[in-house]
């Protein structure tokens, strides 16, 4: 007779929310040697790649459930973005490249409005709606592609399109499984609204802003 099994112990939530606050430190400190590296030179310097970190990493922080489980990812999210910029200045100062980390540092400020957004996502993406978790691939696709497409159009001369061209096809990938993943008429609405709506607000901004 089979000895009984006892279930898996779940991982204690101060472990998963240290694992996803290292991960985002080693995420930054990655991208800086990733930026000396020609084949990855591109993605290292684009904003959607650490978009989908800081999402995935909410998640695996695992904060869900209650009133209170949306705007602790929000934080979340943003401590995770601040953090990889840490990292990212760390390891850029350690390998002997000036580099200022600042409030003021555009990308720093980025990291806000992008944070809020990865933890609204990553809680959505879990929701028993299909309304908002058609909602949140539609925003992550939004990341996606209008970054992609910002690339494209200003950068991809002396970047090469390889990279932006991946960011769209993944974007558009994520919102073909919100928009067909579903069998609420009303989900795929918000997915194809949130993905639309959300391209041309991430392509605006960029070109609003210039980029960088």
């Amino acid at each position: 007779m089979p000895t009984p099994v006892d279930p898996p112990a779940a991982v204690p939530a101060v472990v998963r929310v240290t694992i996803a606050l290292s991960g985002a430190f080693l995420a930054g400190v990655l991208t800086s040697f990733g930026q000396a590296v020609p084949a990855l030179a591109a993605v290292s310097n684009s904003a959607g790649p650490w978009f989908l970190v800081a999402a995935l990493l909410c998640l695996v922080a695992g904060v869900r459930g209650g009133r209170v489980a949306l705007p602790l990812a929000m934080v979340l999210g943003v401590v995770l973005l601040e953090l990889m910029h840490v990292g990212y200045w760390a390891a850029t100062v350690l390998r002997g490249f000036p580099d200022v980390l600042s409030i003021t540092n555009p990308w720093v400020l980025l990291g806000v409005p992008a944070g809020l957004l990865a933890g609204a996502a990553a809680v959505a993406v879990r929701s028993r709606d299909v309304r908002w978790r058609a909602g949140a691939l539609g925003v992550t696709a939004a990341v996606l592609v209008g970054e992609g497409i910002r690339g494209l159009l200003q950068v991809a001369v002396t970047t090469g399109h390889g990279t932006w061209v991946v960011e769209i096809v993944v974007g558009v990938a994520l919102l073909g499984i919100g928009v067909l993943g579903t069998r609420s008429p009303v989900g795929r609405v918000v997915a194809l609204g949130t993905g639309v709506v959300g391209t041309v607000a991430v392509l605006g901004a960029y070109l609003v802003l210039g980029g960088s």
